[in-house]
């Protein structure tokens, strides 16, 4: 008992068993060990701990530790079980997120990515880095449509690594544009980030769609910008193909056609949003009819097509939702344990400078970003981190129409966070989604030279984001105040 009284002193049990909690969890996560498996696993495992090894006539280290045993029996964790699931269906803003990413997959299957390939290196073949730069213009627009890094990546990587390794570009900035341009997808809207950032944070996911708008389009502008000057400053890197097509009037035609129909339909669904004409709900469903009206018209949707659209909705929707589930279950016992008040503490009492407490917040996650995937970040940090955005009372401009622009602006720079640690050596997530589907002769060693530019310029674009906070609030708050 004297250990546990001097350790005690240094810091509060309870905060020693909530960093616990995160410590096994993501040993778990290394061991391999599926990610609702172990939040689920870890929640069992410190409820027992709770339960029995400090129950007040089992053992002494009880006046060591508070813990509400309240509510968190096995039989009452069971009825929360029910309430969690029926919460998260009943949800009209995660009822989006199936048909968001059932319009990413049917916009893939569609053929539509292949002929924007096709059309746009016709019509940039002249250029230096034309072929780069179609890789880039058509991970904007797959950004906008899928919301998924993986999907975008791996997508990108099939279509866009034969042909620029064909017309004999550097490994690096081939890797390297397609990794950047894939990671897109989780800041551009319609992104499902977003949307679970959306209910995880109790904010408006109008807010949040075009809040990340102009983030989203900065961070395009500037790959596209570095492409056109690496094209001119290391043309052999890049190098015009000896048979390029003359751009012509077809050609032009061409990416006309391939472009503006699934841009017309992003456009459609985030015009809806924006103009109020449709809750975020309604727009996603109509997103899944467009998306499915714009297969058909390319004559690419039959039955089987159908069946795997539908089945990978289903195991993309079930993960999340399974996920969902795990980390409310894991949540409640890390509240019991005081978790949210202890991070609190732990992270106001940091800085006393509030801006320097959202750096913070924001390196954290950064470091978490090679660890865990988007979806436990969000659905495990940021209700923690919201109480103390909150709390910093910082002024945020929102033109007193923007509910919590701050949180608004937090999310964005969170979202913006993640998508440079997806890039980063050694770990990024994007990083290892290429690799999975390069060539042999391409190592890992050719993606992480080709991304470090890339990784320069987002850290660019979320500094701008951190020092002007108008520039995510002020598209939401002049679309309400009009």
């Amino acid at each position: 008992m004297e250990i546990l009284s001097f350790f005690g002193q240094l810091m509060n049990l309870n905060q020693w068993l909530v960093l616990l909690m995160f410590a096994v969890f993501i040993i778990m996560l290394f061991r391999g060990i599926p990610v609702a498996y172990a939040l689920v696993g870890v929640s069992l495992v410190f409820i027992l701990l709770a339960m029995f090894i400090i129950d007040p006539n089992k053992n002494l280290i009880k006046e060591y530790i508070e813990f509400d045993r309240t509510g968190i029996t096995y039989q009452k964790l069971a009825v929360n079980g029910g309430r969690f699931f029926g919460g998260i269906i009943k949800n009209p803003v995660l009822v989006a997120l199936p048909m968001f990413i059932y319009m990413g997959l049917m916009l893939d299957q569609s053929g539509v990515a292949q002929k924007m390939m096709q059309s746009m290196q016709v019509l940039f073949g002249a250029l230096k880095g034309g072929l780069a730069l179609s890789v880039m213009l058509i991970g904007i627009v797959l950004a906008a449509s899928t919301g998924v890094v993986g999907a975008s990546v791996v997508l990108l990587g099939v279509m866009g690594i034969p042909a620029m390794m064909n017309q004999g570009y550097a490994k690096p900035i081939a890797t390297g544009t397609i990794a950047a341009s894939g990671t897109l997808g989780i800041l551009i809207p319609p992104s499902i980030m977003l949307v679970i950032m959306s209910d995880q944070l109790a904010i408006s996911l109008g807010d949040l769609f075009m809040g990340a708008l102009f983030p989203g389009l900065l961070l395009g502008g500037l790959y596209i910008l570095y492409i056109v000057i690496y094209g001119i400053i290391s043309p052999k890197s890049m190098p015009i193909p000896d048979d390029h097509e003359p751009i012509t009037m077809k050609a032009v035609l061409d990416v006309v056609k391939s472009v503006v129909p699934p841009m017309g339909l992003i456009l459609l669904v985030l015009g809806s949003i924006f103009f109020g004409l449709a809750t975020p709900t309604e727009a996603s469903g109509l997103g899944a009819l467009g998306a499915t009206v714009l297969a058909l018209a390319a004559r690419n949707l039959n039955l089987k097509v159908f069946k795997d659209v539908m089945r990978q909705t289903l195991n993309t929707s079930g993960y999340i939702i399974g996920i969902f589930i795990a980390a409310n279950f894991f949540a409640l016992v890390l509240r019991r344990y005081g978790g949210d008040e202890i991070i609190e503490n732990m992270v106001l009492g940091s800085f006393d400078n509030p801006y320097m407490v959202i750096a913070f917040i924001l390196f954290i996650i950064f470091l978490l970003g090679f660890l865990l995937d988007w979806i436990e970040i969000t659905l495990i940090i940021m209700p923690l981190m919201l109480p103390v955005v909150i709390g910093l009372n910082i002024p945020v401009e929102g033109y007193g129409v923007v509910d919590n622009p701050s949180v608004v602006w937090f999310a964005i720079l969170v979202a913006v966070t993640l998508q440079t640690s997806f890039l980063t050596p050694p770990v990024g997530f994007a990083l290892f989604y290429l690799k999975g589907v390069c060539p042999k002769d391409i190592s890992l060693m050719h993606i992480y030279k080709g991304v470090i530019p890339f990784v320069l310029l987002q850290v660019l674009g979320l500094t701008i984001v951190f020092f002007w906070p108008s520039f995510v609030t002020w598209l939401p708050a002049v679309a309400y105040a009009n």
